[in-house]
């Protein structure tokens, strides 16, 4: 069965850090790039991050600069490195496969986590 689980959320203040894991099972990064997305209440879904099987990534321009993405394919899990977090960071944060990073339809999802920033 193909699984894709979110963690490393939870309630943090203005300027602080937080790191986001994305364990992975049932495919390999070879078969899939993996990106993360984010909804907050009343807001539309949004695109934040993707990183290609090649290793390319891609950002969102309002986390350009403040969030990295990476993978680490022995423990089949991607991080979100969020760093300088602001308020409108909040929202819940999950991760995708998707085919490619070009395309904003996933093949496979997991259940989020939580990110609250307060100010």
């Amino acid at each position: 069965d193909v699984q894709l689980q979110a963690s490393g959320g939870g309630l943090v203040q203005a300027g602080e850090s937080l790191r986001l894991s994305c364990g992975v099972s049932g495919f390999t990064f070879d078969e899939y790039a993996i990106g993360w997305f984010r909804q907050a209440p009343r807001k539309e879904r949004e695109g934040i991050s993707c990183i290609e099987n090649n290793g390319r990534t891609y950002y969102r321009d309002s986390v350009e600069g403040r969030f990295t993405i990476s993978s680490n394919n022995v423990e089949n899990t991607v991080y979100l490195q969020m760093n300088s977090l602001k308020p409108e960071d909040t929202a819940v944060y999950h991760c995708a496969a998707y085919r490619t990073c070009s395309t904003t339809r996933y093949d496979y999802w997991g259940q989020g986590t939580q990110v609250t920033v307060s100010s």
